[in-house]
């Protein structure tokens, strides 16, 4: 098949390593794959190389562009390349952005969408693009069975889960030597610093625990410019002094996650939990919010906390390593991270576009 896969960003976050990562799992099942992006900021590749055919699609920067308006106008742009695209057989949208652009190009009636996690919206036009990306579609996946509840929920739709894979020998085999003796003993989390990440949560639990904060990744569409000083003004008050990294090179990231002694995923909301199943693959201890969706995805293998006083107290625990529970978490999320093969990702996508 021709599969023409689509996502909002070249940088590295959880839906673009999906797409990627997909992508080339679908190629090495002996079918035709092309990647487009939007790509902003200057950006010419990938985070990282890519096996595939791919296609960017640059967004110039405005000054003084709202948020909404310069999604609007990237929807438009991708929009606008589309209609040159060739055919595909299967054209699979990852996100809410992608998805009104490959509507708006070439209709909604055969277009895939993925649905890794569900956002609200308050601008009226992005509210619309969400909803529109939710409703139009002719089939609607999901990466976990409590995003797909809520897509039912939501909007009386059953979506197909298609789950997530994860590199887990790559990080298995990391060396965290270089972090290790750089910053000696850290918590550490990745996805940056935004609401939907729980930082502020994170921050106040650092504030009675022996350990430095490392923080990773982050890069997004949206303007967090408020919640960061109210994360940074709230972490001066407590003493606490994180360590913000930003996007780390890709080859570097798995001895970053493999030096960890904790790895603190405190999200509000998630589809999956990338990032924290890479941190398994590399025998990191976690401990994760209290959600059904992380409990799907983890249970057995991570430390569940509600609130930050819960955060504190299990990565406390967990960085004294003397329950006796750990070694089993450990080798349950070792296990588990290995059971999340791509090319079973691969396959699963396969059997839902065949059932069109």
């Amino acid at each position: 098949m021709r599969i023409r896969l689509s996502t909002y960003s070249t940088r590295p976050r959880g839906g673009v390593v999906h797409t990627l990562a997909l992508a080339e799992a679908l190629a090495r099942a002996g079918h035709d794959v092309e990647v487009w992006a939007l790509a902003r900021g200057g950006d010419t590749a990938f985070f990282r190389d890519v096996t595939v055919p791919i296609r960017l699609v640059e967004v110039p920067e405005l000054d003084g562009e709202s948020v909404g308006d310069r999604i609007l106008r990237s929807i438009a742009l991708l929009a606008e390349a589309l209609r040159d695209a060739g055919p595909a057989d299967v054209r699979h949208a990852q996100d809410c952005l992608t998805a009104n652009a490959e509507g708006a190009a070439h209709g909604y009636d055969t277009l895939h969408r993925t649905v890794h996690h569900l956002d609200t919206f308050t601008t009226p036009s992005l509210a619309a693009c969400h909803e529109r990306a939710l409703v139009e579609p002719a089939r609607l996946l999901c990466v976990s069975s409590a995003v797909a509840a809520e897509v039912a929920a939501g909007w009386d739709r059953t979506a197909p889960v298609v789950g997530n894979g994860v590199d887990a020998a790559r990080f298995a085999a990391a060396d965290p030597t270089p972090w290790r003796e750089r910053f000696g003993r850290y918590v550490l989390a990745v996805g940056g610093i935004e609401p939907r990440k729980g930082t502020l949560d994170l921050v106040r639990a650092m504030a009675s625990v022996d350990a430095p904060l490392m923080v990773a990744g982050g890069d997004t569409l949206f303007d967090y410019r408020p919640y960061r000083d109210e994360v940074f003004a709230l972490a001066d008050s407590l003493g606490v002094e994180p360590v913000v990294l930003g996007p780390v090179p890709d080859d570097e990231l798995p001895g970053l996650v493999a030096g960890a002694s904790v790895f603190a995923f405190p999200s509000t909301k998630e589809g999956f939990g990338l990032a924290a199943m890479e941190a398994l693959a590399a025998g990191v201890p976690l401990v994760t919010r209290d959600l059904p969706v992380l409990r799907e995805v983890f249970a057995g293998a991570a430390r569940f906390a509600g609130d930050a006083d819960g955060i504190a107290a299990e990565l406390t625990a967990a960085l004294a390593g003397d329950d006796p529970a750990d070694p089993a978490r450990a080798a349950v999320g070792r296990a588990l991270a290995a059971t999340h093969s791509w090319d079973e990702v691969a396959q699963r996508h396969l059997g839902v576009y065949g059932s069109r």
